[in-house]
């Protein structure tokens, strides 16, 4: 028996995959990056993966642990060496448990987002992480990247969501950490670590999730608005009025919204006149606990008060819930519509919310300076600060010709980045895509400290290697 069929033993020969029909699992779903394993695995429990694991460790072969294949950054993704194994979670796909007293929810890594969602819902309760591609990424991948989405502004990113984990470490031990529990003070936070690792201290099997009330009600409106300045007068008005019941902030560039109207003429802005053509729009979203009337009361008291003071242009709001995925579509468009646009250099930045007025401002203008005719796509969740800063090939370059800008774009926009005290990823991670230019934004003490804990957790260095981290670099 050959090196790889000894996996048949431990996962069963239909899921150890090679050659075709481990292509697809290769290369990232953007097409950015592609690689090739030595196989992939699929393990159909925690002990399954700890024996993978432990092969692994016996005989010197990298891990690359995957979930949905729907990272940004390239985590998920093999190098072309052809010697790694590429280890999926995605028979792992089951929920174990929902205590709704408790408020808890334990799901397998390989859970699909959307499939918890609606466990939740069944259940009477609200799993409130949602990003666009909620119908294909998992569990594991969140929380491996500590993915945020567009209600982090009320929850919380994945961490804020997350109580316990079961982790196989580097070792192949597993770490039974599944408690429920919302007070545990016995010790280091091992849970904190492996979340938004990226796979690179250990591979996350199951966690337990926060669950939360579903709301009475839920109103959403789309608001036109002539600078970031009066979004973020308007932020300030909603979480004075709304505190908490604010799930959802949205700022889009006008351009944003007007291309996906451009590229889906199915798809309108619900406004007439000079309002269609604002600069920027701001998608509002409250989650009331009471009544749909209670909500509306609130909601347009708020935007009442935005439109005599003149922060507000226009408002939309919603009359049914057709009416606000509507909204919500035109806003998830936005990457859809970017695609069909052509490659694009795109970063996942955040600063702190006072700062995103002048951050953009300044970078708007030095890019134009140093690059003039780029079109700039910006869109995010101003609540938490976090945007999606792309630079567009708009008409004076050629997609080839703009992504051979790409480092000096970059450079740019981080530099930007880093002197608004902001970080060079929000939510997206670093992956490979942003592994080399870290050192030079990140605290060089934090960054020792992490290279020590990646070499104590594992110091075979075969958990993701390549990715957050160099791998040639070895602890102070």
């Amino acid at each position: 028996m050959g090196q790889v069929e000894e996996l048949f033993r431990i996962v069963g020969p239909q899921n150890v995959l090679r050659g075709a029909a481990a292509q697809s699992y290769c290369t990232d779903w953007r097409g950015r990056y592609q690689g090739r394993a030595l196989a992939v695995v699929r393990p159909g429990s925690a002990e399954e993966t700890a024996a993978v694991v432990r092969w692994c460790a016996d005989r010197r072969v990298a891990l690359v642990p995957q979930g949905g294949n729907t990272g940004l950054c390239g985590a998920g993704t093999p190098d072309e060496a052809g010697q790694a194994l590429v280890v999926s979670m995605t028979r792992m796909n089951r929920i174990l448990e929902i205590d709704t007293d408790n408020d808890t929810l334990v799901a397998q890594a390989g859970c699909i987002l959307r499939n918890v969602q609606e466990a939740a819902r069944d259940a009477g309760r609200l799993f409130p992480l949602s990003l666009a591609a909620e119908g294909s990424c998992t569990i594991g991948g969140n929380l491996a990247t500590n993915a945020g989405g567009t209600q982090v502004l009320r929850y919380g990113n994945m961490r804020d969501l997350t109580l316990g984990l079961e982790v196989v470490t580097a070792q192949g031990d597993v770490l039974n950490g599944l408690r429920g529990l919302r007070k545990d003070n016995t010790g280091y936070q091992l849970r904190d670590l492996f979340i938004g690792s990226e796979g690179t201290l250990g591979i996350i099997t199951a966690a337990t999730l926060k669950l939360y009330p579903r709301p009475a009600a839920q109103l959403t409106a789309l608001l036109a608005l002539d600078s970031i300045a009066d979004a973020l007068a308007v932020l300030g008005l909603a979480r004075e009025g709304f505190g908490s019941s604010l799930t959802g902030f949205e700022l889009m560039a006008g351009s944003c919204l007007q291309g996906v109207v451009r590229c889906f003429p199915e798809q309108r802005l619900p406004f007439a006149g000079d309002a269609q053509r604002s600069p920027w729009f701001a998608l509002l979203e409250l989650s009331d606990s009471e009544s749909a009337a209670h909500a509306r009361e609130r909601f347009e008291q708020i935007i009442g008060r935005g439109l005599e003071t003149g922060v507000i242009q226009d408002a939309a709001i919603a009359e049914s819930i057709s009416q606000s995925r509507a909204l919500w579509h035109l806003r998830e468009s936005i990457p859809l519509a970017e695609k069909l646009f052509g490659k694009s250099i795109k970063h996942d930045i955040s600063v702190p919310v006072s700062r995103i007025p002048d951050f953009v401002r300044v970078t708007n203008a030095e890019l134009q300076a140093r690059f003039p005719g780029v079109e700039l796509v910006i869109f995010g969740h101003l609540g938490d600060g976090n945007l999606h800063y792309n630079v567009a090939k708009g008409t004076a370059f050629s997609e080839s010709d703009l992504l051979a800008l790409q480092p000096a774009v970059n450079e740019v926009v981080y530099d930007s980045v880093h002197a608004h005290a902001g970080s060079i990823s929000a939510e997206h991670g670093i992956g490979q895509l942003k592994r080399d230019v870290l050192p030079r934004y990140e605290d060089p003490v934090e960054l020792a400290l992490m290279h020590r804990i990646k070499h104590a957790l594992d110091p075979l260095g075969l958990m993701n290697p390549g990715k957050v981290l160099s791998p040639d670099r070895s602890p102070d």
